[in-house]
């Protein structure tokens, strides 16, 4: 499952596998998780083609890719927290990693798990339906833990996923995570040139946010990114973080990349200059956050 861009309790899943504390939000309750599985659910058979995978969608993937690959050595055990359809669990198994792929859709979890058969990756890649509020019913030790495109941006409780991936990581392991950031300033502009004043400003709601997606809700929350380590803090120090398709268009203006692909490459390449420097981080569509076990 990726962000917009519960299972009931039971057992464990088992596969082959003085600190601040976060301002408090408001938690999603079992509708509005559940509401967010079947927006997820309705878009799971076509999610490889624009809305999931665009041009703009990729150049944001690889960035994560490289950035994981520094960071764990191949070998190493991967848990990726909201798979999708499994691009990033198979590219990561192509490159000698071993990875739970774990998603709260379950059609999502299908069709990781029939991209791995395809692949005959089943060995490196095991598949669980498992929500990132679920991640009390895992056992097993990661050398690191990814979650790219804003799955943590529907976690009900952020403080208690930073508890689950402390007991779940080695000490020196790493999390990499792709999140939608606060401020969008491509987004703000967008929407506000046509007038739509209340769309442009749907990043700056605190607590859980209603957006839609194929006639369904996806409950969001987002963050700056000092707000989100914060919920992290005690567990883990700050490696750092950069903003990702800040000057660069978000995937869902692909169209409007696509007219003028040529100049918008030169925006990307201030992303990659540029994106790291203070400020500038704390913007952007997404953000990329590094953080390591103490």
């Amino acid at each position: 499952m990726r962000g917009v861009h519960k299972q009931e309790s039971g057992h464990r899943a088992t596969p082959a596998g003085s600190v601040r504390r976060p301002p408090r939000r408001a938690p999603l309750d079992e509708a509005q998780l559940l509401d967010t599985q079947r927006a997820f659910d309705s878009v799971a058979a076509d999610y490889d083609g624009p809305r999931g995978n665009n041009e703009l969608i990729q150049r944001m993937r690889t960035t994560l890719w490289d950035v994981v690959h520094s960071e764990v050595q191949p070998g190493a055990r991967l848990l990726d927290l909201g798979c999708g359809t499994g691009i990033d669990a198979l590219e990561f198994a192509r490159r000698g990693f071993r990875v739970v792929a774990t998603d709260w859709s379950p059609l999502m979890v299908e069709r990781t798990r029939a991209r791995a058969a395809g692949a005959a990756m089943q060995s490196r890649v095991t598949v669980a339906h498992l929500g990132v509020q679920q991640l009390d019913r895992l056992d097993g030790e990661f050398d690191g833990i990814y979650s790219n495109f804003g799955p943590l941006n529907c976690a009900p409780d952020l403080a208690a996923v930073a508890a689950e991936c402390a007991r779940l990581l080695r000490p020196g392991g790493s999390l990499v995570f792709s999140v939608m950031g606060r401020i969008c300033p491509w987004e703000l502009g967008h929407y506000a040139l046509r007038g739509r004043f209340r769309r442009a400003g749907v990043r700056a709601a605190r607590g859980a946010t209603a957006v839609g997606m194929n006639h369904h809700t996806i409950w969001t929350c987002y963050y700056l990114p000092r707000e989100f380590y914060r919920a992290f803090a005690g567990h883990f120090s700050l490696a750092g973080y950069r903003a990702l398709s800040l000057f660069m268009p978000p995937p869902y203006l692909v169209d409007c990349y696509r007219r003028r692909r040529r100049w918008y490459e030169r925006l990307g390449r201030l992303d990659d200059r540029l994106g790291a420097l203070p400020l500038l981080r704390d913007m952007g569509d997404h953000f990329l956050i590094v953080m390591r076990r103490r």
